[in-house]
């Protein structure tokens, strides 16, 4: 079979702290440019890192957004989410919140009391999403999407993909999107295969999240590896866990080809749309938190 192949592996390194909770790389804006994952503008990960139990929860307190979404996946610990239009949420392994930032909005993000109380092991991941054009003065909305209660494919008697969201295997997840994306948890036990098929345009990638995974034929992954796999060519590839417990990201997203302005906390399509977000952030429009 001619398969997708692998375009470039990334590895973590410059971590850096967001607040005192996430200690985080990105692999999307230095080796691999933003428009060449779009929709995805940046895919952060946190490592598993062990912290110490803390009575006063470690976090990153109120900031804004305007012009994108937040997608985060807990897979080790617990995470607490607030924001100025009222949502609220806790999330742990396997859950996943979706905020619009749309038009605006603050949020501030914590460790969940009872597990800074405790300490342990956390890991996770945050993405940004792109908004279209069209979109980008959205309201702003929030998705609780609970891992028991995604939509579960089974690959064999032992493994499984939950879709957050777009279908697999013409099966729909339960998240919704601006524009067409396909994003999975795939929880592989040794030697189960799974193969994926997504539009050779689209944008596509996948991070080992725990164990370690053979693509295609030969190539071998290892645990916290990001592999981004060429476009225009193949539309399949096949996932074969190598080890017990395997837990693979699987991200696909249909390109928008539109202008990008980011600065800091906003990610807009021109200059004077940025300009114009800092001005409504300064004039409160965002709410209060």
């Amino acid at each position: 079979m001619n398969y997708r192949n692998i375009e470039q592996v990334l590895t973590p390194r410059n971590f850096n702290w967001v607040g005192d909770a996430f200690y985080t790389t990105s692999f999307i804006g230095k080796e691999i440019p933003r428009t060449r994952m779009s929709p995805f503008f940046a895919v952060g990960y946190n490592a598993d890192i062990d912290f110490e139990a803390k009575e006063i929860p470690r976090g990153v307190g109120a900031h804004p957004h305007k012009g994108f979404e937040t997608v985060t996946i807990a897979y080790k610990g617990k995470i607490e989410h607030k924001d100025s239009r009222g949502n609220h949420g806790v999330i742990g392994e396997g859950d996943v919140q979706w905020m619009t930032a749309g038009s605006g909005i603050l949020h501030q993000e914590y460790h969940e009391e009872e597990f800074s109380k405790r300490g342990g092991t956390f890991q996770m991941v945050q993405m940004w999403v792109n908004l279209p054009a069209k979109d980008k003065e959205t309201a702003p909305k929030y998705q609780d999407l609970r891992v028991g209660e995604m939509t579960r494919v089974a690959i064999d008697e032992r493994s499984f993909v939950n879709v957050i969201a777009g279908e697999y295997q013409g099966q729909q997840g339960t998240g919704t999107t601006f524009s067409p994306i396909d994003l999975y948890n795939a929880y592989l036990q040794q030697g189960s295969s799974a193969t994926f098929t997504f539009n050779n345009t689209w944008s596509t990638a996948i991070l080992v999240i725990e164990g370690s995974v053979k693509v295609n034929v030969s190539q071998e992954l290892a645990k916290d590896s990001f592999a981004m796999f060429e476009n225009n060519a193949a539309d399949t590839f096949k996932l074969t866990a190598t080890s017990d417990d395997t837990l693979v990201l699987i991200m696909s997203g249909e390109p928008l080809n539109e202008p990008i302005a980011h600065y800091g906390p906003f990610v807009m399509n021109t200059q004077e749309q940025l300009a114009q977000a800092f001005e409504d952030f300064h004039a409160g429009k965002f709410g209060r938190l």
